[in-house]
């Protein structure tokens, strides 16, 4: 039964601690709260920030002989003492670990009952030593920071088992190939009495028995189960997702005390330098990340939920970053369903204080126990951006404070801290011990530092934190391991439609400050890259944001595509949807309307691309260029007959190139180049390409730039023959790469 109904709730202090567990406690002054809810969804605790203390009274049922009651909460956030019927059962920390407590003998000495709980979240004054495992309910860039994401926020159950329970069970697909499957199984059984248990594994078809000794308390049993010519799970961009049922029961004398039962794929999954391979196949990973679907995260209807897999599978990525938060069932299972593979972090972000290691890996293998079992996760990861500032140096706006910051964040990276080096290395080997069939990363955004010089993922934000936007490619030359992974990249832009959070009829007087401190707006970068001052109406200047969010997604999703696999393993813009309303880095806004960044966004990720060099901004009249222009491929099979042709237009002109030929499979490939002179006139050229595949489809790319003027100029030349790829001159001239 789920404890739904008659929640009560009353701010804590200490003379109601004493007494408000009791069940003839008098509560009629307590108000209702939504159970499972945060507490700041409840009207009368909108600006709480607790302890909260909530009461309910229930029937229930007796248990019968041989029968155990257990009182579950699936996820207290962030920290509960609990009491039952006037005794105390304990405390819990973790706000997605599910907590379980004994209660048979207080169900079968009576049928009325009174659950209490003391229900604390507690504000991070200093985001730089945090002791909340909250990632980005607390701290980061999803949600308002005023926010308090306390409350009883997943279900509270309780259930009846017979003498044994499963109080854990994590299953990992071990290997997996068309011949055979392994899988991994580990319970952790909960007796109340030295015996022999029988557990029985139902998997793909695949019944498994095994009669296992255990004694009174808790045991620790591990197998495996072995599938001959499995049914395997795949990526949507490789297959199909095949999704296995999965019955886990452990019988007592013929009868079954407990069982669990799950869905799985059967599938393997690798990563070498920042490529991964799923069932041995390799996969340049398109992403995104993504925050909590919506601020009160329990409050979030199911289809959103499922919707958010949705729109990234529409989007043509592969990867969706769950960043810094572990979200609900829906998400995984809608996750394992479509084919979109995870990267799931731990709820970490930026520093925390010396005392959480111990929380942080006893968290880290309960989020393998809760969610190893879903083929979509592929990757875990421990700690995000793990720098001890409180903001990023870029935000600060005291040029002297600025500075300082900025010298503080640079040691923070290239020195041993101990959030990085001990806290990280303590997460990661928990990570790695309790699952050791993904790919596990100590922590995200960390560039090459002493000793080793080789860092992990990058948060390249060039083009609004730092330099330009055309600047990726000179960094991947001069860098190559920064662009390996680069897992944020983005810029904000006004949210679509009427944009009510920005309240459009106050322009140019908006809430600038409200939108700062509440709404994810981050005023002096976005005006040093489009000023709203430039703009007479706010329509103007929302329209102004987007087109600089759509053109630095798509532009820097095209360089890392032309890096496919040399050096690059995939990226993840930065991010998919909000959870709240604000001017963000989001492509979806809170209502999942989409802004321009959506649809170039699926544009620069569909499975073949062509795509040229760009050209300068503002080109002198005469000046000689030299474009590569390349074909990617994410399809499976080679194509044949492929034709890319170019045309570069101007007032009164027009130059034109044409190339034919194939396509490997998976690749990149350089078509050819084009040489060029800049027109002798000033006004915009433009750039159109254009690939026609077999089937008909059409993939077109379109790049513009602005003449400007020079002593000397000459006009382009006339159109070029067709050309096979891999030359760049006329058919009999050299091949090239």
């Amino acid at each position: 039964m789920e404890l739904t109904e008659g929640w009560l709730a009353t701010p804590a202090d200490d003379d109601l601690r004493r007494s408000y567990q009791d069940g003839d406690f008098d509560d009629a002054a307590w108000l209702p709260i939504t159970v499972p809810g945060h507490w700041r969804s409840a009207p009368a605790f909108a600006d709480a920030d607790g302890p909260l203390l909530a009461r309910c009274r229930f029937d229930a049922p007796r248990p019968a002989p041989r029968r155990r009651a257990w009182l579950t909460f699936d996820g207290i956030f962030y920290q509960g003492d609990v009491w039952f019927d006037g005794s105390y059962l304990g405390d819990t920390e973790g706000y997605f670990v599910p907590h379980t407590f004994e209660v048979t003998d207080a169900l079968r000495t009576r049928s009325g009952h009174t659950l209490a709980v003391e229900v604390t979240c507690h504000p991070e004054r200093d985001p730089t030593a945090k002791r909340n495992l909250t990632g980005a309910f607390q701290h980061g860039r999803h949600l308002d920071p005023a926010w308090n994401p306390g409350g009883l926020w997943r279900p509270v159950r309780v259930t009846e088992t017979g003498p044994v329970r499963v109080a854990q069970l994590r299953v990992l697909c071990r290997s997996a190939t068309p011949e055979r499957a392994i899988v991994a199984l580990r319970a952790t059984l909960d007796s109340d009495d030295a015996r022999t248990a029988r557990i029985r594994t139902e998997l793909g078809g695949v019944d498994h028995e095994l009669d296992q000794p255990i004694a009174a308390g808790t045991n620790e049993v591990t197998w495996t189960v072995t599938v001959e010519h499995p049914a395997l799970w795949w990526p949507h961009a490789l297959g199909e997702a095949v999704l296995h049922d999965v019955r886990v029961a452990v019988s007592v004398d013929d009868e079954v005390s407990d069982e669990r039962r799950l869905r799985t794929g059967l599938r393997s999954v690798r990563m070498r330098r920042w490529v991964c391979s799923v069932n041995g196949e390799r996969l340049f990973l398109k992403g995104a990340n993504q925050g909590p679907s919506r601020m009160a995260l329990a409050d979030a209807p199911a289809e959103q939920l499922r919707g958010d897999v949705d729109l990234a599978v529409y989007a043509g990525l592969d990867l969706l970053r769950l960043h810094t938060h572990v979200a609900r069932p829906e998400t995984y299972d809608a996750a394992d369903e479509r084919g979109l593979l995870l990267w799931q972090d731990m709820p970490l972000h930026r520093g925390y204080a010396r005392g959480v290691r111990h929380q942080a890996t006893r968290q880290a293998r309960a989020l393998v126990d809760l969610l190893g079992h879903h083929p979509s996760i592929a990757l875990w990861c421990g700690h995000d951006d793990p720098v001890a500032v409180a903001e990023d140096p870029e935000l600060v706006d005291d040029p002297k404070e600025r500075r300082r910051v900025a010298r503080r964040a640079v040691r923070t990276q290239q020195l041993p801290t101990w959030n990085r080096t001990v806290l990280d290395a303590a997460v990661k080997r928990a990570l790695e011990r309790a699952d050791g069939t993904r790919p596990v990363v100590a922590h995200s955004g960390v560039p090459p530092h002493a000793p080793q010089l080789d860092g992990t993922d990058s948060h390249l934000y060039l083009g609004w934190y730092r330099r330009d936007l055309r600047d990726l490619s000179g960094l991947a030359r001069a860098l190559p391991r920064l662009v390996r992974f680069v897992s944020e990249l983005g810029a904000q832009a006004v949210p679509a439609g009427d944009a009510a959070v920005c309240e459009p009829a106050r322009w140019p007087d908006l809430e600038w400050d409200r939108l700062e401190a509440h709404h994810g707006l981050q005023r002096a970068v976005l005006d040093a890259r489009v000023p709203a001052a430039a703009h007479a109406t706010f329509a103007g200047w929302q329209e102004a944001t987007q087109r600089y969010q759509a053109e630095l997604i798509r532009r820097q999703i095209e360089v890392l595509r032309r890096l496919k696999y040399r050096p690059t393993g995939g990226f993840a813009v930065f991010s998919l949807a909000d959870g709240h309303p604000a001017v963000s880095f989001a492509v979806l806004d809170d209502e999942r309307r989409p802004k321009l960044a959506y649809e170039a966004l699926r544009r620069a990720c569909r499975p073949v691309v062509v795509v040229a060099d760009r050209l300068p901004p503002t080109p002198a009249a005469g000046a000689a260029l030299a474009l590569d222009v390349h074909v990617v491929s994410d399809r499976r099979d080679p194509i044949e007959g492929v034709t890319v042709s170019a045309r570069l237009g101007w007032p009164g002109g027009e130059h034109g190139w044409r190339w034919s030929g194939d396509v490997p499979a998976d690749a990149c490939v350089r078509v050819g180049t084009m040489q060029l002179v800049v027109p002798g006139v000033i006004g915009w050229i433009t750039l159109d390409l254009e690939l026609r595949l077999p089937g008909g489809e059409v993939v077109t790319n379109h790049d513009e730039a602005e003449v400007r003027a020079a002593e000397r100029s000459r006009s382009a030349g006339p159109a070029g023959p067709t050309v096979p790829f891999g030359r760049s001159g006329p058919p009999d001239g050299p091949a090239r790469g």
